[in-house]
């Protein structure tokens, strides 16, 4: 789709010049004599850019800018030509131009909302290449908008209507609203980075960077690098300064991730970032000042952690101001269903696959499994039903959890505990055997049981076999 120019000047001939070039690097064009003919071209055709020329009759080259960037005041345009309720987009790309070359015209045009400001006469080389990055630049707006709306649906809705995360997400939302250090808890898998992002999304900090650092699995001096960047020198390879994460997500949020794993080393300078919103990159003695909100999370028990000596008790409290505890799956089974046609419709929009159902034994299995991985694990255990399946329904055995079968508890059984587990477990083995077709061998195996342990355990609770047992 070739890209539309706007040419506005009342010059004919400077128009003819200007058409014949752009159209021979290939744009189309469209054109308009005066300020009023511009205003009426853009509401009309959508241009993708504009050339205007200041010194117009009818209407000004400065009075379309204020008319078409009504957020400088130009009394007299607005006057004579009010807002359209058509208005283009604010990111239109105009290049203002003129035979008098003033600063004070350059700076009003450029302050009002012109993307560029050339002199006549126009030096055609330099107006191509002016033409091609402004028509560039909006579309790197186009594509980072387009990745920031497809980000941020994964993250604007926390799927669940079960009491518990009902005030969970009442809490974060209130959270949200002021500049409090949230410390997030729970399991592996729970949805701690979800909230994080949400939080971030629901607060005013949502139109600035959010950066994600993981504290896991990094010596004290990487961690350090990645939080907060160096100094050129700082180090031996260290060729140039490099901004942090910190430093990156300045007037945002920085989330970070298994806070609990964060050696003891490094902890004192994320405390003094949090006491005093300033920082030194490795290699520097320069404070650097950041403006970020705070949100970290960890599956472990800082308390405990603070006992054992591995974790600052100082820390804990700055970043134990707003604290809340994420519920593993296995607690909110109410939540399965919903979660599952969440995961189930993302897959398959993500995989492009024809549309797929859970069979009612699947979503009976799903509230029964006890999801140790929580949702990370239930959204995995569907991805993997959705590459694997090529009927319209998905059945158990597809989501690779394990035996399944028959609820071998019947409605309204009320059994003692060591009576239901036993039951439970003749049933698993059972399954087992059934999926064998019977082999002890191949059960042992599905059951990661040795094989002699599998007999002992057929004979202890009575179960026979009518099939092969090897």
């Amino acid at each position: 789709m070739k890209k539309k120019i706007l040419v506005v000047d009342d010059d004919p001939d400077i128009v003819l010049m200007l058409k014949d070039r752009l159209e021979g690097e290939g744009y189309e064009t469209i054109s308009a004599g005066d300020g009023k003919q511009a205003v009426d071209a853009i509401e009309l055709e959508a241009p993708h850019l504009v050339l205007l020329d200041l010194n117009l009759p009818r209407m000004s080259g400065l009075d379309v800018l204020h008319h078409l960037f009504p957020t400088q005041d130009s009394a007299a345009a607005k006057d004579q030509f009010p807002p359209s309720t058509n208005q283009p987009p604010l990111d239109l790309p105009i290049i203002v131009m003129t035979a008098n070359a003033t600063i004070e015209n350059a700076v009003e045009a450029m302050k009002t909302g012109a993307y560029d400001f050339l002199t006549k006469p126009i030096d055609f080389d330099h107006l191509e290449i002016v033409v091609k990055k402004a028509l560039e630049r909006e579309v790197l707006k186009q594509q980072v908008t387009s990745l920031r709306t497809e980000v941020e649906s994964r993250y604007k809705t926390i799927v669940g209507n079960s009491p518990c995360m009902q005030s969970i997400v009442e809490l974060a939302k209130r959270a949200a609203d002021c500049q409090a250090t949230v410390l997030l808890l729970g399991e592996s898998g729970t949805g701690k980075e979800l909230f994080s992002r949400s939080i971030h999304q629901w607060s005013t900090r949502n139109h600035m960077p959010f950066g994600v650092i993981s504290c896991v699995n990094l010596s004290s001096d990487l961690l350090d690098n990645e939080l907060f960047g160096h100094e050129k020198e700082g180090f031996t390879s260290a060729h140039s300064r490099k901004k942090g994460k910190v430093e990156e997500a300045d007037g945002g949020t920085i989330f970070l991730d298994e806070i609990g794993d964060m050696p003891l080393s490094l902890q004192p300078k994320l405390l003094r970032l949090l006491e005093t919103h300033a920082f030194q990159r490795v290699g520097g003695t320069r404070n650097v000042k950041v403006d970020i909100r705070v949100i970290a999370a960890t599956n472990k028990d800082l308390k405990q952690a603070v006992k054992d000596g591995t974790f600052r008790e100082d820390l804990f409290f700055r970043l134990n101001v707003v604290s809340l505890e994420l519920p593993p799956l296995r607690d909110r089974p109410d939540d399965i269903t919903p979660l599952a046609d969440f995961f189930l419709a993302q897959h398959l929009r993500e995989m492009k696959r024809s549309p797929r159902r859970f069979t009612p034994d699947t979503l009976k299995y799903m509230k029964r499994y006890s999801w140790p991985g929580n949702i990370r694990e239930l959204s995995n255990a569907i991805a993997r039903a959705v590459v694997l399946g090529i009927e319209e329904e998905i059945v158990p055995e597809q989501l690779g959890l394990g035996p399944w079968g028959a609820d071998p508890f019947q409605e309204g059984d009320n059994l003692p505990y060591h009576d239901a587990i036993e039951q439970y477990s003749r049933h698993i083995l059972e399954q087992a055997l059934r999926r064998s077709h019977g082999s002890q061998t191949k059960a042992a195996e599905l059951l990661q049981l040795q094989r002699t342990y599998l007999s002992r355990l057929l004979k202890q609770k009575g179960i026979l076999q009518e099939s092969p047992t090897s």
